[in-house]
């Protein structure tokens, strides 16, 4: 039996997301140097060749997938920003710090994010893509929010707080060192 609808092919743009989707799920279960691009092109139903002709090598790739997670958690903030209930400084970064906390819900782009800065002590171009993305996001939470530079370096320093939380589960752990850490860090 034939189908009457006619057969759409992938665009390499279409088939590059589907790659780069697939890449954060390897990445964020195996790691920098855990991660093949076989096993990125098997997850992604293509062929490893394919991968390469929309990436060069293993390094583009990841550096890829830092940018888009970036490209995340700037988004993030931005819906945050025009979420807050003023415009005060303490408020946007509130709101924004909301939006993130709700954006690592899904627990893959942090792993990225700490694969990311692990990988960047070793390697010079995965340390500039951590930098150029710090740099883009550091520098729009601190013109959106009109904050000063210690509130948004408290900002972050929060945020890599919530990096450690989530990662060890010490918001589910009943011990004086777990509330301590956790205690005003909100988690979904």
């Amino acid at each position: 039996m034939t189908s009457s609808r006619p057969r759409t092919l992938s665009t390499s743009e279409e088939r590059r997301e589907t790659v780069l989707r697939t890449a954060v799920d390897t990445f964020a279960s195996r790691g920098y140097y855990g991660t093949t691009t076989t096993e990125v092109a098997t997850r992604a139903g293509i062929s490893q060749a394919y991968v390469y002709r929309l990436f060069p090598n293993k390094e583009a790739l990841f550096l890829a997938v830092v940018a888009h997670a970036y490209d995340l958690v700037r988004d993030s903030l931005a819906r945050g920003a025009a979420a807050a209930t003023s415009t005060a400084p303490l408020d946007v970064l509130y709101a924004m710090g909301d939006s993130y906390a709700r954006l690592i819900q899904d627990k893959n782009l942090m792993l990225i994010q700490l694969h990311a800065q692990a990988a960047a002590v070793a390697e010079p171009a995965v340390r500039d893509a951590v930098r150029a993305g710090y740099a883009r996001v550091v520098e729009y939470v601190r013109s959106v929010s009109g904050a000063t530079e210690p509130e948004v370096q408290q900002f972050f320093a929060t945020g890599l707080l919530c990096h450690l939380i989530v990662a060890i589960d010490a918001d589910h752990i009943d011990a004086p060192w777990a509330r301590a850490l956790s205690a005003g860090i909100r988690h979904f």
